[in-house]
């Protein structure tokens, strides 16, 4: 059984690493890295973001995925969606074409499971290591190097990313093989979406009945009704405040990934869709950039 390392893990010794992707993830993921001691080269499809982190934490920034990853160690990447993620791993001027033989490619990227087995596959063509890596945590989580990571790949590229990725990590889990930290994130999001969506419907039905919902959390949040979601999103709920990082877009593209993938493998997945179309008519409302919790505006006024 795969244990959960956390952050009493032991440092790593400083380590040439390259970080694809300064996105509200990928900017603090890096500069935990540059703060950890590790030497860090930085990429962005927008050179002004690369930029700023070389400002803000120093190291250096390349023009292309493939200088960045050229003297590095480890490539480190986090961005949107399968194909973000062919675009800075493929073809002349993606990662592979500059990582030497023997280094490693660890994604955070939440994409397919199909992706990752593809992406695996091919690095292994090339003499390369590719493990899946998934995040949880949001832009909290990243900010503070609390991360949750989700590992698919060999034990023995697990335990090379391991001590570096900690730098952002709060528990870093290798799962399985390759794909399996996408499986496993597929699982999260699944979870957390009927965690909301349940959330929503407790508070709207409590401020339609007069409670003080805040009150009303502070007590059940003390019993079997607890959950991160309520600890965190409750009472910002009740105040109709909806910008705490991880969007409606993002979710939306992370459930069409977890029912893709049901329709793979015959899992059942009714309140998922569910709870996705009630997403998408946030969207309708503008709110693609809310966070996840914004579920509650179909339900109050």
């Amino acid at each position: 059984m795969p244990s959960i390392q956390d952050k009493q893990y032991d440092a790593s010794p400083a380590t040439r690493v390259a970080f694809l992707g300064l996105g509200v993830m990928g900017f603090p993921m890096a500069g935990h890295l540059a703060k950890a001691g590790h030497t860090v080269t930085v990429y962005n499809r927008s050179a002004e973001k690369a930029k700023a982190w070389v400002a803000e934490f120093g190291g250096a920034s390349s023009a292309t995925p493939a200088e960045a990853a050229k003297n590095a160690d480890i490539v480190f990447c986090c961005v949107g969606n399968d194909d973000d993620l062919r675009s800075v791993v493929l073809g002349p001027q993606g990662a592979f074409a500059g990582m030497a033989k023997g280094s490693l490619f660890v994604d955070h990227t939440t994409a397919s499971a199909e992706v990752a087995r593809e992406l695996a596959g091919q690095a292994k063509g090339l003499g390369l290591s590719f493990i899946d890596a998934p995040v949880s945590g949001g832009q909290a989580g990243a900010v503070n190097g609390l991360l949750t990571v989700m590992v698919g790949g060999s034990q023995s590229d697990f335990d090379r990313a391991r001590p570096v990725a900690m730098a952002f990590s709060r528990a870093f889990t290798r799962i399985g093989e390759a794909g399996a930290g996408q499986l496993a994130k597929m699982v999260n999001q699944i979870c957390i979406a009927g965690l909301v969506q349940g959330l929503s419907e407790g508070v709207a039905f409590g401020m339609k009945a007069g409670l003080d919902m805040k009150l009303v959390l502070e007590v059940i949040g003390k019993g079997a009704a607890q959950s991160w979601q309520m600890d965190n999103r409750g009472t910002t709920m009740v105040d109709g405040k909806f910008d705490f990082g991880f969007a409606v877009d993002w979710m939306r593209k992370d459930l069409g990934l977890c029912m893709d993938e049901a329709r793979r493998n015959g899992a059942l997945l009714p309140a998922t869709a569910l709870v996705d179309q009630f997403y998408a008519e946030v969207q309708t409302k503008g709110g693609r950039r809310w966070d996840t919790s914004s579920l509650i505006t179909r339900l109050v006024d």
